[in-house]
């Protein structure tokens, strides 16, 4: 018998959903800016979203600490009145080293990730003396492919080296173009027998997290039911907000925008096949995120 398509509603505008949630999760890269521009209506639906008594939390898998994304934002224009709190994968990274203080870690990633490493006790030396490989995205930055980092990773893979992962993403905008993330190397890193620790959507201690600053601003636990995620990944925001028992809202003007939105209208059957195979299924899509 053959396999029937998974065809999810397309909607207009958040306004559609509002009012079925107390919470949204929503993601920032590709969503409320592309690292160039920001995009108004997707910070004006979520403030409006808050005036109706919401919470919004954004998460996001950048590898720097919250106060350093939200310094960022303000610099793109991203209006503060759109979101209450904001969690990043550079927090539970930060986490990570904390826990292993004095230990020699090797990392990789541009200058401006620097802000993970204040006020701990993370000793960075080379390669053959790092107990720990920390990436935070490739170096350089302009790579197409994680295949030029392969021999590094070849040689942490044969020592048991743990890589630990700043941010899961594969490839994220800038501008219009898809650059490399972190999540590509430790994804090649596995495939050479390595382990990994990922810490980041889709993986459940950075929405353990989300859920606890969400619970405190409404003043009581958050339901997952009452939750919406919204983002551009079916791989990470998607799968994430299927795992935690939310339910979720892919923004098809993201990374995918080149398949599915290629003269600005979103194209059904290339849904459909971007779909097929995701690990997560959204319950809705939307163009791009407006009210």
């Amino acid at each position: 018998m053959p396999q029937t398509s998974y065809a999810p509603p397309v909607i207009e505008g958040l306004s559609t959903l509002a009012s079925d949630f107390d919470v949204i999760l929503c993601d920032v890269w590709g969503v409320l800016h592309n690292g160039v521009e920001a995009y108004p209506e997707a910070a004006d639906a979520l403030r409006r979203f808050r005036t109706r008594g919401g919470t919004v939390i954004l998460i996001s898998n950048a590898p720097r600490p919250h106060r350093a994304v939200e310094r960022r934002l303000a610099q793109l224009g991203v209006a503060r009145e759109a979101f209450d709190d904001l969690v990043t994968s550079g927090d539970l990274t930060r986490e990570v080293v904390a826990s292993r203080p004095g230990v020699p870690l090797f990392h990789m990633g541009p200058e401006r990730d620097f802000h993970l490493f204040e006020a701990l006790d993370a000793p960075r030396v080379a390669a053959n003396e790092a107990q720990y490989f920390l990436c935070t995205g490739p170096m350089p930055e302009d790579v197409r492919s994680a295949d030029p980092f392969r021999e590094l990773l070849s040689g942490f893979a044969s020592r048991g080296v743990e890589f630990v992962c700043a941010n899961p993403d594969l490839v994220v905008e800038r501008g219009d173009e898809l650059v490399l993330c972190a999540g590509s190397l430790a994804a090649l890193y596995e495939s050479l027998g390595g382990k990994v620790l990922y810490a980041g959507k889709p993986h459940r201690p950075i929405y353990e997290l989300a859920f606890a600053k969400a619970g405190k601003r409404r003043g009581r636990q958050v339901s997952p039911a009452r939750v919406l995620a919204i983002g551009d990944a079916p791989r990470t925001d998607i799968a994430g907000a299927h795992a935690i028992g939310a339910r979720s809202l892919l923004v098809a003007k993201g990374i995918h925008a080149k398949e599915l939105m290629p003269k600005g209208v979103l194209l059904r059957a290339a849904l459909e096949r971007l779909l097929a195979d995701a690990p997560g299924q959204p319950d809705a899509v939307i163009g791009e995120l407006r009210w």
